[in-house]
This record gives C-alpha cells, sequence and structure tokens, in this order.
C-alpha cells in the first residue's frame, strides 16, 4: 500500500462562537488565545510543520481579523487563500467553496477551533490510496456535544451521528474534527439537505461516503485535544503548563 503526502489545507474560520458570549464580541472564535496564540495560529503552524503549503482559510464573522493576522501566509513560508461564508448554514456548505481551490487533489479539512497535539497532524496528511477520507477520532468525550462516530473492528466508519441524544449516543468515539479527504466528498456535498437543525452537515455526507461504499478510515488522535467551546474550556487550557 502506497501514501500520498497531502499538501493542501482548508480551514474553517467563519464563526463566531456565541457560547464565547463577549470573548467574540470583537474576533471570530478561532482567534481566540490560548497559551499566547491564536487557537488558528497552532493549527496553522501545526500543518505547515506537517508539510501543508497551501491554505484555504473560510472566514466570516469579523473575517478582518483574520485577514489582518495571516495576511497572504509568506511570513509562515505557506500560501493563503481567503473564501468568505456569508450564510452561517452549516459545514456541508462551507466545503462547497473549497472546490475550486483543492482541483483534483486531496486535501486536510480541520476545524479552526479545535487544539490538536501537532504530531497527529503528521499522522493524517499521509493519505493511503485505499482509502477516500479519514476521520480522526478520539475516546471519553461526551458525543452529545458532537459528533458520535460508529466503527467496525477495522476502525472504518459504520455511521456518524451529529449531537446525538444520550439514549443514542452509544460509541465511544467522537469526531475531533479534523480530516482528509479526496476530491469526491465534493459528490456528497452537493447532495446535502438541511438537517434537523436546520444546517447542512458535513458529517451527513462524510457518513453518506461511507455508506456509499467508499473507505472512510478513522485514526484515533494521540496526546491533547480540546474543542475550544466556551469560556470554561478556555480559563482551563490557560491555565495549563
Amino acid at each position: 500500500m502506497t501514501n500520498e503526502k497531502i499538501t493542501k489545507a482548508v480551514v474553517l474560520a467563519a464563526g463566531r462562537g456565541t457560547r464565547m458570549r463577549e470573548l467574540t464580541a470583537d474576533l471570530p472564535k478561532p482567534m481566540i488565545e490560548v497559551r499566547r496564540k491564536p487557537v488558528l495560529q497552532h493549527i496553522v503552524e501545526g500543518l505547515r510543520n506537517a508539510g501543508i503549503r497551501e491554505f484555504l482559510i473560510v472566514i466570516g464573522y469579523h473575517a478582518n481579523a483574520v485577514r489582518n493576522f495571516f495576511d497572504d501566509g509568506s511570513r509562515y513560508d505557506i500560501a493563503i487563500q481567503y473564501a468568505t461564508q456569508t450564510v452561517q448554514d452549516g459545514t456541508g456548505r462551507v466545503v462547497e467553496l473549497a472546490r475550486d481551490f483543492v482541483d483534483s487533489r486531496p486535501f486536510i479539512l480541520a476545524y479552526g477551533d479545535i487544539l490538536v497535539d501537532p504530531a497527529n497532524y503528521n499522522r493524517v496528511v499521509d493519505l493511503p490510496d485505499s482509502v477516500d477520507a479519514i476521520i480522526t477520532v478520539k475516546r471519553g468525550e461526551d458525543v452529545t456535544k458532537g459528533g458520535a462516530v460508529f466503527l467496525n473492528g477495522r476502525m472504518e466508519l459504520v455511521d456518524l451521528r451529529e449531537k446525538a441524544k444520550p439514549d443514542d449516543a452509544t460509541s465511544p468515539w467522537y469526531n475531533t474534527g479534523l480530516y482528509a479527504f479526496r476530491p469526491s466528498i465534493f459528490e456528497f456535498t452537493a447532495k446535502l439537505k438541511p438537517s434537523p437543525r436546520g444546517e447542512y452537515e458535513l458529517t451527513d455526507a462524510i457518513r453518506d461516503l461511507a455508506q456509499s461504499g467508499n473507505k472512510v478510515q478513522a485514526l484515533e488522535l494521540t496526546g491533547e485535544w480540546a474543542d475550544v467551546r466556551d469560556p470554561e474550556i478556555l480559563a482551563r487550557l490557560n491555565q495549563d503548563p
């Protein structure tokens, strides 16, 4: 089996993050600082160090806070393009903005408010030829707050449920918001319909990709991981050494 090295990444940084309350009055949630750096900077630098050279950052709420900070990426020795999400209608719609940037190449997709141990980026940029997508997962998280990931014995995706109800949350695996995709994902994002939450969910497209006979491989993250979702988590992260 051979692996293809991925060199492009799409990072989602358009949202305000209403649970952050006044902390996001003047900047998007991915620009909140953890350990003296914006969360988005941690992500960009981690991906760059793993060999990613071309970035598309999807912006929306207080877009200039991101543009002004990263500019064209040259000070990080990378190239950054921007796309604007004008309507906040879900992660599935956002991926559609990346079609031209991706072209026919595989790509990394990262949520812009997730902290990942940087060693994991080196693992996810190698995409095996037999795999259509990689979804990263973690044990021990509350799957009712995100995606419950259901796997078979070979760590291949069987089902994926967003914001599962407590009586439906029987999986130990939590979707951690870092992926590798081939362009085949666009076939499934294009067919998305609104979820019960009224959003176009990327996770629905990933589930459909897997259930159409394509191989979606799960990768368990090592080390630290955090969804910087609220002020309490942010305070804990900034207290850590």
